[in-house]
């Protein structure tokens, strides 16, 4: 193994404290393993034609991981829609919505009326969402143009308006800012999914390339970026509504502190405690945060977190002009 740099030397510190434990992440980052891959159904379960890895004990039903020598993405089903192919990290991070309750009253479970997934492209956060919490409407948004073509190719090809035979939602595609979302459609969402762009550090466990992502420059560029984000994102959460943020990136400053940050910022928002991550915990905050690091050998590594504003107030709703405005990108 080549000798690791002095920056990825002094970040693997501010990580562990423990030796062995920096060792084991800068071998993960420097000699990358074969990750799983897995699967999220968007249509009832065929006969797997995939050897299967063991499932965890929070696995999703509807999510199966591979064994490292498999290739979903060039099966046939793949291109007829049956599933959708991401990383265990993706998962991992999505899985803080299998938190989320449904809401129980006199009649019975009340549906979930909107989640906005706000940095959405490729789609895999949005069709987790569908999945997980069957919403009444989706607003998929991506604000660089270059990636809403992959976002809508998978949503057609997953075939989004009609999957999920048991629920039929209405679902939009937009390309906005995450502050004109905030103008035009506050406090509708039940949920808001920020998986926000970031230094791209867990890249390098999955051998690839990700120029100058531990300089802190780099760093704490994204982490405000970040901030920005979701101090929009968090305008756009209904009273009682649930707020997901989650990244692909190791440093505190685009993670706990980001966290920290909302917290100061809105305080009406507080972290919701994932039992079934308990095991995942982070160990550089005191708040109900999850990470999976590379050397844990089960995805390139990943940080997630779930908030709840905790007003009381009524939820506004999504005007028919605003659907009308971006009707070309709707996908049902």
């Amino acid at each position: 193994m080549e000798k690791p740099s002095n920056l990825l030397l002094k970040f693997s510190r501010r990580l562990f404290s423990d030796l062995s434990e920096q060792e084991r992440f800068i071998e993960a980052l420097m000699q990358p393993q074969p990750d799983y891959s897995c699967i999220l159904w968007c249509r009832d379960r065929t006969e797997v034609p995939f050897a299967i890895a063991p499932p965890l004990s929070w696995q999703p039903t509807f999510v199966d991981r591979l064994s490292a020598t498999e290739k979903p993405g060039k099966h046939p089903l793949h291109e007829q829609g049956y599933y959708y192919c991401l990383d265990f990290s993706s998962v991992f991070a999505a899985s803080s919505l299998l938190a989320i309750p449904q809401v129980e009253t006199q009649l019975g479970t009340q549906p979930i009326q909107l989640v906005i997934d706000m940095c959405a492209a490729p789609g895999g956060k949005s069709l987790f969402a569908l999945r997980t919490l069957q919403p009444e409407s989706l607003i998929s948004n991506e604000v660089i143009g270059k990636r809403i073509g992959a976002l809508v190719s998978n949503l057609k090809r997953c075939s989004v308006s009609g999957a999920f035979s048991q629920h039929t939602a209405e679902k939009l595609v937009v390309s906005l800012d995450s502050k004109i979302l905030a103008e035009k459609i506050p406090k509708t969402a039940d949920v808001v999914i920020v998986d926000a762009p970031c230094t791209g550090q867990s890249l390098l466990a999955k051998g690839e390339k990700a120029p100058g992502c531990f300089h802190p420059v780099n760093i704490n560029k994204n982490a405000n970026r970040q901030k920005r984000i979701l101090a929009n994102s968090a305008q756009l959460v209904a009273p009682q509504g649930y707020l997901a943020y989650m990244t692909c990136a190791y440093s505190p400053e685009e993670n706990e502190q980001v966290s920290e940050w909302l917290l100061q910022k809105f305080p009406q928002f507080q972290p919701i405690t994932i039992s079934h991550l308990q095991n995942f915990q982070s160990h550089l905050s005191e708040l109900p945060c999850y990470r999976m690091f590379p050397q844990a050998g089960l995805g390139a590594g990943a940080f997630t977190v779930l908030f709840q504003n905790t007003e009381i107030g009524e939820k506004q709703t999504v005007s028919s002009d605003f659907l009308e405005q971006f009707k070309r990108y709707r996908m049902s």
